[in-house]
């Protein structure tokens, strides 16, 4: 039957029969090449491009290729069953490749594939290829080509040719029918192109990270999924992590091996106070309780010989606080500053003793001796 397309409505999308090829330079090997052939309904505006195969990653590259070259976005892509796009052929509702249908979300289209056996459901694409091999490969063959680049430079110029010449019997070309009719009923990409995306398959670790197998690098996941199997896409700038349908991370791709990207939310409260800790930290802490305990706080940063253990050191103090109050643990610090000593174990001594409670006249004459397991007294020996 006569089918009237309507304007901005569908682009049909197919691969020719018939290769183009390509000449090795320094082997002189004649490598095979896909062509890619897309046209729109209304304005029948060709498409055309040389391709290295017909999977899923060229297949989808030529697609949106052929979107920008248009311009614009059409309501819906008709493809072939072919694998790239088709997963599971149905007559009525048949499966599509996940990269595929993400493409098309990405381009706020629709997929709407043929029927498997069916040429009548793409005739107009079918009548573009029968074309093609006489207005494009015609030319084209005429001429030895190395790269893909040099021969899609050929078919371009072939195209524009075809789709400038005036359609049989009528006086308008393709190129003019499509600015007056179509080119504005066509919807807009979007500012960004399409990143094609592969799967990984991963386990959480108990760490809290998924490691990505093809560039070695660990990223952080939320703690609630550590030991989950989970799912990562990814694409040349980008990394996702999908549990069950549900996106649960995303990361900046980076490639760097055997390194760590980590995001703070992502850690349990405990693991993300530590990864917190740093002396401007503690000191501004400290300064909240008294200027005492800020000064001692300092001391300790300033004598211990790594970081970490500076920063264990302040956070046992810094605890005092709320099991002994402010008051008591600024005359702790005074009282340990008067000493000289600066560690954690001095304050609790001081602190369990009650020795930040004497008054300093009593404690100057005599100080008192601490309870300890290690101190024996003089009944031990009689």
């Amino acid at each position: 039957m006569h089918l009237d397309h309507k304007a901005g409505d569908k682009l049909y999308v197919d691969f020719a029969g018939e290769k183009l090829s390509i000449t090795d330079k320094e082997s002189g090997e004649i490598i095979e090449v896909e062509v890619f052939v897309a046209i729109l309904g209304a304005s029948q505006l060709t498409y055309v491009e040389a391709v290295a195969s017909q999977q899923k990653e060229d297949f989808i590259a030529a697609c949106e290729d052929a979107l920008h070259y248009y311009g614009g976005v059409p309501s819906a892509i008709v493809p072939d069953n072919l694998k790239a796009a088709v997963t599971k052929s149905n007559r009525y509702e048949p499966t599509l490749n996940e990269t595929f249908a993400d493409f098309a979300d990405h381009y706020a289209t629709t997929i709407l594939p043929a029927r498997a056996y069916r040429p009548r459901d793409k005739a107009l694409v079918e009548g573009a290829v029968k074309i093609m091999y006489s207005r494009i490969y015609a030319p084209v063959r005429k001429v030895t080509y190395h790269t893909l680049a040099e021969l899609n430079t050929a078919i371009k110029e072939a195209l524009e040719v075809h789709n400038s010449q005036p359609l049989k019997g009528r006086n308008y070309s393709r190129r003019l029918q499509f600015e007056e009719v179509e080119r504005e009923t066509l919807s807009p990409l979007p500012a960004l192109r399409y990143e094609f995306k592969k799967q990984h398959q991963a386990t959480v670790m108990k760490n809290g990270h998924v490691c990505l197998g093809v560039d070695k690098h660990y990223y952080s996941v939320p703690y609630r999924f550590i030991g989950k199997k989970v799912k990562i896409l990814y694409s040349r700038s980008n990394m996702e992590v999908y549990y069950h349908y549900e996106r649960i991370a995303m990361h900046k791709r980076i490639k760097s091996p055997y390194s760590y990207t980590t995001d703070k939310d992502h850690l349990a409260t405990t693991h993300r106070f530590m990864t917190e800790w740093t002396p401007d930290r503690f000191l501004e802490w400290a300064s909240s309780i008294h200027e005492d305990v800020r000064l001692y706080i300092l001391k300790i940063l300033d004598r211990k010989q790594h970081p970490e253990q500076a920063y264990r050191s302040c956070v046992g103090i810094l605890s005092f606080a709320k099991k002994a109050g402010n008051e008591r643990l600024t005359s702790a610090c005074r009282r340990a500053l008067g000493y000289g000593l600066y560690n954690y174990k001095t304050i609790q001594q001081i602190l369990e003793n009650k020795m930040d409670q004497y008054e300093d006249s009593l404690f100057a004459d005599e100080l008192p001796m601490p309870n300890h397991d290690n101190i024996r007294g003089e009944d031990y020996y009689k």
